[in-house]
């Protein structure tokens, strides 16, 4: 699978953007602030969903690839004052950083994502952290109302990462079959295929037209991936009943 980052930039990426999701933390004026993009979730929600979680992947990198299911209950408490707060999110942010420079790119990781393309390696963990604490960081910043892209980087990554990782499914889809493309205007394009068979991506498209295609920025794409931007926030061609079904879809189902 060819990417846009090596192991080395995701977890600089990493880095830098858990430094960006903790200056929207210290620059909010409430932690009990609701997080528009997450019903149900104040920011103080979103900093425990973050520290917690980057606390249980750095275990379950480290557990190797004998593990058998996503480590939990690592890490310190949740601190209530801020600055104890921050300095908790920093930690691990940095638990995670250590564990995956360890292990290295290729070893086998425990993932939740066993029917996808993407691979049980810690590349592939990062690859996936780094577009979730950059969603979130989206989150954070839009509720502390200074809402910024993604950057360019990290979203054109972020948009093949998602397809292979949360779309592509052996699950069969339930609709007629139907080819959908995503193009991004710095100049990368994505297909899927959807059929009986499930969803399969690749990189670029085919000389066969898609049944509907989405075209944005690389951050608004990743951004409409993610549930952050609606259908109407893109520039949509052909049949967009297709992505209301793929919206819709649970392959679990």
């Amino acid at each position: 699978m060819d990417t846009t980052l090596d192991f080395t930039d995701l977890l600089r990426l990493i880095d830098e953007r858990s430094t960006a999701f903790r200056a929207a933390i210290a620059a909010a004026p409430s932690l009990d602030t609701p997080v528009p993009t997450c019903p149900g979730w104040t920011l103080s929600d979103l900093a425990k969903h973050i520290g917690e979680g980057r606390y249980a992947w750095a275990a379950t990198v480290a557990a190797g690839p004998d593990a058998t299911a996503k480590a939990t209950g690592n890490g310190p408490a949740v601190p209530s004052d801020r600055e104890q707060l921050l300095a908790w999110l920093a930690d691990a942010t940095e638990q995670l950083l250590d564990a995956l420079r360890e292990a290295g790119p290729d070893r086998g990781c425990w993932v939740w994502w066993g029917g996808s393309q993407s691979p049980k390696t810690c590349f592939a963990v990062a690859r996936h952290q780094l577009q979730e604490i950059s969603v979130h960081t989206y989150d954070a910043q839009l509720t502390v109302g200074a809402p910024q892209p993604l950057p360019d980087d990290v979203a054109l990554d972020g948009i093949e990462e998602f397809q292979f990782t949360c779309v592509a499914t052996p699950s069969p889809w339930p609709h007629k079959p139907a080819i959908l493309d995503y193009h991004a205007t710095e100049g990368r394009s994505w297909r899927l295929h959807f059929s009986a068979d499930g969803a399969r991506a690749t990189i670029g498209t085919e000389p066969a037209p898609a049944d509907v295609s989405a075209r944005g920025t690389a951050s608004d794409l990743v951004l409409f991936c993610y549930g952050r931007n609606s259908i109407d926030d893109v520039e949509i061609t052909g049949d967009r009943t297709v992505f209301e079904q793929l919206i819709a879809w649970d392959p679990s189902v």
